[in-house]
């Protein structure tokens, strides 16, 4: 039954206030994230001889399900309870980010995973992304508001920032490192600070990439290997670069690609060349318009916004968003070093498709329309 704008229950104080289209945007690439895990998964899971050819894709339906179900309940809350969930989550996913260190599952090098009875592979620190930014938003928002006694809050974001950067450091995750720091800078920009204070701290970011590529092999090799080559290129780049080349203009057809039979994280980080292949350029260019209409859509609906703390919170979202989309594709199509990150809602994955979509229930509850601002609670 369709809801009237009469209607003063919450589902249709939702309905009327949320922006729809974004909704629809978002639903389409996880019905897109649906047919490519259905296309590119049973391949993977034979090759590397799982129980059944339809593992990944019978865990993927139930990720996505679970994700839209979690998207549409956090897209109901106000910006208060925006708030104080991200609270818990950011303080939930820190603690169990820093305990990956400690019993996490070490794999490649790297302690990114816990194994939890019930839940299974979890990775938290795909959970701090838009909790973080959330929690940044707030705590710069409330020092903008008090002014010259704002440095309080203006230390303890530096001061949570830091600390997420050192656990990130230390297990290490680099790439996820850049995410936020980008995000968290793009946060500081937003919110109209010195530009002497945002030279200084895009100083200190282009330092930790320096640094990173000094302090870290592996990611001195990813580099090497994109600018000169360094070993050859990569065997992932290599096969997806083949696969768009198969793909050309309208791709080989739904499950005719061959390219996923031999290229490792088919179904997760190189599904974009699956797309490629199979559907063609038209589809990846589909694709890329659906990530961009979210980040430009959302970035429209802040123009008339006062709020400082919803400005804040979802610019950050938005950028994390669009960069992560931004960072898989890029990667896939060898236009930047190779880095292991999902494409939002298209790629398998269990932490990541739920994180998102919490970063993504987060952004419509803070652009949704309030026209009563008493009745929806806003921060202050």
């Amino acid at each position: 039954m369709a809801l009237s704008r009469a209607d003063t229950s919450t589902l249709g104080r939702w309905w009327w206030s949320v922006d729809r289209w974004t909704l629809a945007a978002l639903l389409t690439l996880a019905f897109l994230g649906y047919i490519m895990v259905l296309a590119a998964a049973p391949a993977v899971a034979e090759r590397i001889g799982a129980s059944s050819r339809n593992l990944f894709f019978a865990k993927q339906v139930f990720f996505l399900l679970g994700a839209s179900a979690v998207m549409a309940g956090v897209s109901l809350l106000s910006p208060r309870g925006i708030r104080r969930l991200a609270l818990l989550g950011f303080a939930g996913a820190l603690v169990l980010t820093a305990a990956t260190l400690v019993i996490g599952a070490e794999v490649k090098g790297a302690r990114r995973w816990l194994n939890l009875p019930l839940v299974g592979s979890l990775q938290p620190s795909e959970f701090l992304k838009p909790c973080f930014a959330v929690v940044a938003a707030w705590l710069m928002a409330e020092a903008k508001s008090a002014g010259r006694r704002g440095w309080a809050a203006w230390g303890m974001v530096l001061g949570l920032y830091a600390m997420v950067a050192l656990v990130l450091q230390r297990q290490p995750d680099i790439g996820m490192l850049l995410v936020v720091s980008a995000v968290f800078f793009t946060q500081i920009f937003v919110a109209g600070i010195n530009m002497l204070v945002v030279v200084a701290l895009g100083g200190l970011g282009a330092s930790g990439l320096v640094g990173a590529y000094f302090l870290f092999s592996h990611v001195q090799k990813r580099v090497n290997q994109f600018l000169y080559g360094e070993g050859g290129a990569s065997y992932q780049v290599d096969v997806a670069l083949e696969a768009f080349g198969a793909g050309g203009l309208m791709g080989v057809g739904p499950g005719e690609g061959r390219m996923k039979n031999v290229l490792p994280d088919a179904h997760a980080d190189f599904v974009f060349a699956v797309v490629g292949e199979e559907f063609g350029l038209l589809v990846c260019l589909f694709i890329l318009a659906l990530f961009t209409f979210v980040v430009v859509r959302g970035l429209t609906r802040l123009l008339a916004e006062t709020d400082l703390y919803v400005i804040l919170g979802a610019s950050g979202l938005l950028a994390q968003f669009g960069l992560q989309a931004f960072i898989n594709m890029a990667s896939s199509l060898h236009l930047i070093p190779t880095k292991g990150m999902t494409l939002p809602f298209v790629s398998y994955g269990g932490s990541s498709v739920i994180a998102i979509a919490l970063g993504m229930g987060f952004l419509l509850a803070l652009t949704r329309k309030r026209m009563n601002r008493a009745e929806e609670g806003t921060l202050r």
